[in-house]
């Protein structure tokens, strides 16, 4: 049993009075969310700067595509054991930089090191030759790297989003450069020498701190070949176009909306953990968080009161401390965004059940918080609440669950939960979306593909799918010079 504080923390109307603002004009600045305290500050590259890299990534780009798998292994594989190594020295930095919880962070420095490890240990077995079996003569398909590839990585996941482009791509004999949040530099420079402590070419791996006119010009530059982005959907149309101007091949993995549908039989304690875990981790702030709760009639008043009970709970405080389940969001103007949401939503006829408001301490906390009553015309059934709000919904029939999960710009994740497992595949296959688990929140995994559809973006990471997308799939025949044209 979930057992809620006596009173939810205490809210404020206004910022408090003592967080630092950020800075504005300075792209790429450590700004700790947790008191407002400025970090470290960096500059952008010069044009001379950005040229070198460029050079520097094609060069090595024409040898590290005649390493072996093996080789290449090497440097993957030893990257992996130095996260696990150093996980305390790179998860700190996440914590400090853009407030995620420490257990979270270590969490997540060790994913990252299975991904690597994964690509070392597969990535041969993903790309071997396809051997075609052609009415006549002989056909093979052999899998070949494309080039220089350029990574536009966000903030929320540090370094699994980096594990994730980078890991699959260098086994395929690719080398990558990435642009990464402003907000996260010293995450960004950390794992970038994570590769030459690795053993990695210089090259192989380059960070670069750049301006949103120069992603552009990286993008134009013939020396790339293909570009990789994970972010929101005006941030994909540009990148977008922009690469569809040069005719380059894109995979954008975007926002999503993503629905996590509890009926009548379902196991409402379990239901309630998993819900929580779903809409809290990383403090909301997931492309794969659960937004929209879609919750059967039946059981909707009981789930309801047992899920306000386990947010009301939470208890905000220094990330770096272990006691901490509250943690603030990644920057002010992301909870400043958050508020604007709350108060449209409000403006449209939605109810505020929990929450609302930012917390009245220092720091970008915002309350845990409920919405329901919200209607078709409201901006909050279609918006992307990226933090710490859930979307309550009723339904009265599965088939209204399904439709209700589906009326959505977005189709990344989505859930189910059921104690009829066959019933749950049932409701899972009518989804629109890019991914659905049943009875757990959606969530990833180094063995499982990752993408969407809609709005949520095209293409897919992780996986063998993953490892597919950047190569160049190539057909040699051969075929009898006395063949009939």
């Amino acid at each position: 049993m979930i057992t809620p504080l006596p009173s939810p923390p205490p809210a404020s109307p206004k910022p408090p009075s003592n967080p630092k603002p950020e800075v504005a004009g300075k792209a790429y600045q450590s700004v700790n969310p947790f008191n407002g305290e400025t970090l470290k500050t960096f500059e952008e590259l010069t044009a001379v700067q950005l040229e070198k890299a460029l050079k520097t990534a094609a060069a090595c780009f024409e040898t590290w595509r005649h390493t072996t798998y093996a080789e290449r292994a090497a440097i993957v594989s030893r990257a992996a054991t130095l996260l696990r190594e150093r996980a305390e020295e790179f998860a700190k930095p996440m914590t400090l930089e853009m407030g995620k919880l420490i257990a979270e962070a270590r969490g997540e420095v060790a994913l990252s090191a299975e991904i690597l490890d994964y690509y070392a240990s597969n990535a041969e077995a993903f790309l071997a030759p396809q051997i075609l079996q052609p009415k006549l003569g002989e056909a093979v398909i052999e899998s070949t790297p494309i080039g220089v590839l350029f990574g536009v990585q966000p903030w929320n996941f540090p370094y699994y989003q980096l594990a994730r482009f980078a890991a699959p791509n260098l086994m395929a004999g690719n080398v990558v450069m990435v642009k990464h949040a402003g907000c996260v530099p010293q995450c960004a420079l950390a794992f970038a020498k994570l590769w030459l402590d690795a053993g990695a070419p210089v090259g192989a791996y380059t960070n670069l701190f750049i301006s949103h006119d120069q992603v552009n010009q990286v993008i134009d530059d013939p020396r790339i070949q293909g570009v990789a982005l994970t972010g929101g959907v005006d941030a994909a149309r540009s990148v977008a176009a922009q690469a569809g101007h040069n005719v380059k091949k894109t995979t954008m993995e975007l926002g999503g909306n993503d629905a996590l549908i509890v009926l009548a039989d379902a196991d409402l304690d379990a239901s309630v953990k998993w819900a929580i875990w779903a809409k809290m981790n990383n403090t909301g702030q997931c492309c794969i968080a659960a937004k929209r709760f879609i919750i059967a009639d039946e059981i909707a008043d009981a789930f309801i009161a047992k899920f306000q009970a386990a947010l009301t709970a939470l208890q905000p405080g220094d990330p770096m401390d272990p006691a901490t389940t509250l943690a603030p969001l990644s920057t002010e103007s992301a909870l400043l965004h958050l508020l604007e949401q709350i108060k449209g939503a409000v403006a449209k006829g939605a109810k505020v059940l929990l929450g609302g408001h930012r917390l009245d301490r220092p720091g970008s906390f915002m309350q845990p918080t409920i919405l329901t009553n919200i209607k078709p015309g409201n901006p909050a059934y279609r918006e992307e609440f990226f933090g710490p709000v859930a979307l309550i919904f009723r339904v009265k029939t599965e088939a209204e669950a399904i439709a209700l999960a589906n009326d959505s710009d977005f189709g990344l994740g989505g859930s189910v939960f059921t104690r009829n497992v066959a019933l749950g595949k049932q409701v899972a296959s009518r989804m629109d979306t890019g991914m659905v688990f049943i009875n757990h929140p959606t969530w990833t995994a180094c063995d499982l593909p990752f993408g969407g559809i809609k709005n949520s973006g095209y293409g897919r990471e992780l996986s063998g799918l993953g490892i597919q997308e950047f190569v160049n799939k190539k057909l040699v025949r051969v075929s009898s010079i006395d063949a009939p044209a």
